[in-house]
């Protein structure tokens, strides 16, 4: 299973040198569209835990909730080195559904999921499109903090 193991943001940037450019390219991007979202290293969840294990970039960050009442610090967007790809992880919603889809087939993406998009390189992206989804989570989270909260619940 591929793992990024890094202890700081400057070690997860670091950690796969030829992706290094494209992290810091939708860091531009990110910064740009939705400035109100700190970039800041996402350590991950320890086990037993709510949330997932693996270590990402995050941008913002709320308190993610499941059923039991468990919580835990979490990026409001989060950006993963895998194996193959980087994912960009977006928690909230519109319309009580998860926002990424709504993009399905403008971003560029190598693949869509319920939550997330992945990409190859950068250069692959439509970045006017990615801008437009940071800019409108970032528009959904500022306007109600709860809304990725309610997502997370699930019922």
């Amino acid at each position: 299973m591929f793992r990024v193991t890094a202890d700081s943001l400057e070690a997860y940037l670091a950690f796969d040198p030829d992706r290094t450019a494209d992290l810091e390219q939708l860091h531009a991007v990110m910064r740009k569209a939705a400035p109100s979202l700190n970039r800041h290293f996402h350590a991950g969840t320890p086990a037993g835990e709510a949330g997932m294990r693996m270590s990402m970039i995050g941008y913002g960050q709320f308190r993610y909730a499941i059923k039991s009442g468990k919580t835990a610090v979490w990026p409001v967007i989060g950006v993963a080195l895998q194996k193959n790809y980087i994912s960009v992880y977006v928690a909230v919603t519109r319309g009580g559904k998860p926002l990424a889809p709504h993009y399905a087939g403008k971003l560029g993406e190598l693949r869509m999921g319920g939550n997330n998009f992945s990409f190859a390189a950068f250069a692959d992206l439509n970045a006017p499109a990615v801008a437009a989804l940071f800019a409108e989570a970032a528009d959904i989270f500022k306007a109600d903090k709860e809304n990725p909260v309610r997502y997370m619940q699930s019922s």
